[in-house]
């Protein structure tokens, strides 16, 4: 098998070995940055390795091309720099469920933030540095916690099944209402009856702001899955 078939075949950017430093003024972390800022202006359904070129002058569409092949490679790039983010300290005070919130917390407010990455997550995430960097922290919480053995992976998959989907979640409905045109009250009002549901709470469930919005929501909904947890060893 030809080398290049090689790398095709592990199908993650993560698993391929950088291009070599070329005298293009661009990096790889500058065509990032600028696919995020692409990303957060016209979204996802109308992002293209095309767009990228465009928003780019034309001597450095090409290095563009050397330094990321695919759409798919800078997906993958782009997604993980989000989760960048979200690496922040662990608190100084209170108890694991205390540090595990301040991560995990972290991590959704970053999705939040860039509403697309969080539809990317289900095939372009997982194998990047920032992703293991994050699990890691949780890993290292409960591990000093007393979490072991199958307990201890069993207890990160809960956690971080629950802030993917509940990212998930709420960048779809961000994503509904966002191509209507509309603003989350106006959308509501006009939804609400179609819904067989209430358009006061209805706006509200859609708030971030709200205590029935997507922050608290989530915010909650960790805090049952924490509680929930008690550290011991399955073999």
């Amino acid at each position: 098998m030809r080398e290049a078939d090689r790398r095709s075949v592990l199908g993650s950017v993560w698993l391929r070995d950088e291009p070599e430093p070329t005298r293009a003024r661009l990096s790889r972390d500058d065509i990032v940055k600028t696919a995020i800022r692409v990303l957060d202006r016209e979204g996802l359904d109308k992002f293209s390795m095309r767009v990228m070129a465009a928003e780019l002058d034309a001597a450095a569409t090409s290095a563009l091309y050397w330094r990321i092949a695919t759409k798919d490679d800078l997906l993958e790039l782009v997604v993980d720099e989000i989760f960048a983010d979200a690496l922040v300290p662990a608190p100084e005070r209170g108890d694991w469920r205390d540090h595990v919130t301040v991560v995990v917390q972290a991590a959704y407010d970053a999705l939040w933030e860039h509403p697309w990455a969080a539809r990317l997550l289900a095939s372009h995430g997982g194998l990047g540095p920032n992703y293991h960097a994050l699990i890691d922290r949780v890993e290292s919480v409960l591990d000093a916690a007393g979490f072991k053995g199958t307990h201890l992976d069993a207890a990160v998959s809960a956690i971080f099944h629950y802030l993917v989907g509940s990212a998930v979640t709420d960048s779809a409905w961000l994503s509904v209402v966002r191509r209507s045109g509309l603003n989350d009250a106006r959308w509501a009002t006009e939804s609400a009856g179609r819904m067989g549901v209430d358009a006061t709470h209805l706006a509200a469930y859609l708030n971030r702001k709200s205590r029935s919005g997507p922050e608290a929501r989530f915010a909650s909904g960790l805090r049952v899955i924490l509680v929930g947890l008690r550290p011991r060893q399955l073999s």
